[in-house]
């Protein structure tokens, strides 16, 4: 357990937009936004680029009636700080880690969406002692292709044109159309509303400033530069499932396939129908993959030896999967 962590306890409450509890925590300096809801064994929920975690409104109260529910707004998000700070997702990794150890939370299963997606795979890289499952939601660094609009976020002068672009009126016009094509039953269209409020939130130079260094850390022209094909094997040693949208128009539901070929004993579930936030759009039946992930599969017992042998072999090495999960 980290034992440096300087941090003050939470000391200031509000309300979300959606009108949860917000909590706040001072680490390193930086104050950061979370949401609890429940009790039982930790479950996390990391959010996409440009979301916080009202995104996980729809299911946050499910999910809370079996685990004790943690939905951080990330560092550069939200209702958090967004400093010049390490925006990569080993950064977030660290904090994701310093949060929990805040919370006195030893151990959790991690649920990452898109971009939250590579920081839960980077946190049970980084602290695989900390982590009991992983559920990847339309997630990132499991190849190269993502939408032109990401990609565009790493161009010289984005700063300064979406500056324009937000300006009240113009802004106002667009979240009103985005959100108006959203309810337009064309899959193409179906996650504006979503688009609608991460536009929306680039009013702030702060939070513009925050999401080009994101970003910039695991995007450039060509795409997806951040990949987890160099260490899928280590989730030899842990349960993961993998959900996603055949409709979703961000990251291509083929990367679940990629998935399954880097992970063969990961847990695949396409949902039919469904664009880049499945859990928004179909909230009961996401809620209902997930619960049943963590009650068929044992919580990831670490063994520092054999994630050794992993790390040095870069292959299975014998490990005992039993309901998905390492044995003692």
């Amino acid at each position: 357990m980290p034992t440096s962590t300087q941090a003050r306890p939470a000391r200031t409450r509000g309300r979300g937009r959606d009108g949860h509890e917000l909590r706040f925590v001072t680490i390193h300096g930086h104050r950061r936004a979370f949401v609890t809801a429940g009790q039982g064994p930790a479950l996390v929920l990391l959010h996409g680029l440009g979301c916080d975690h009202t995104t996980w409104s729809p299911v946050i109260a499910r999910l809370a009636e079996h685990f004790t529910v943690i939905a951080p707004d990330l560092l550069g998000h939200g209702a958090s700080d967004k400093p010049r700070a390490d925006y990569s997702v080993g950064g977030y990794a660290n904090g994701m880690r310093d949060l929990l150890t805040v919370l006195g939370i030893d151990k959790a299963t991690v649920v990452g969406h898109s971009f939250g997606g590579g920081v839960a795979m980077q946190f049970a890289y980084q602290f695989p002692e900390r982590t009991e499952r992983l559920v990847l939601v339309a997630s990132g660094g499991l190849g190269p292709e993502v939408t032109p609009v990401i990609r565009a976020v790493t161009t010289p002068g984005f700063h300064q044109v979406m500056g324009a672009l937000t300006m009240p009126v113009v802004r106002q016009v667009g979240t009103t159309a985005m959100s108006a094509l959203s309810l337009l039953p064309v899959p193409a269209t179906r996650d504006l509303d979503e688009v609608a409020a991460i536009y929306d939130s680039f009013k702030d130079p702060a939070a513009r400033a925050a999401i080009r260094h994101v970003v910039r850390a695991v995007v450039d022209w060509r795409g997806q530069i951040v990949t987890m094909a160099d260490r899928a094997y280590l989730t030899e040693a842990m349960p993961m499932c993998v959900l996603w949208g055949t409709d979703d128009h961000v990251i291509p539901v083929s990367h679940a396939a990629n998935a399954a070929a880097l992970a063969p004993k990961a847990r695949i579930e396409i949902m039919d129908g469904a664009g880049h936030f499945p859990h928004k759009e179909d909230p009961e039946r996401f809620a209902d993959l997930v619960l049943d992930f963590c009650a068929s599969t044992r919580p990831a017992v670490y063994s520092r030896a054999r994630w050794r042998a992993l790390l040095r072999t870069g292959h299975d090495t014998g490990l005992t999967s039993v309901g998905g999960a390492t044995g003692a």
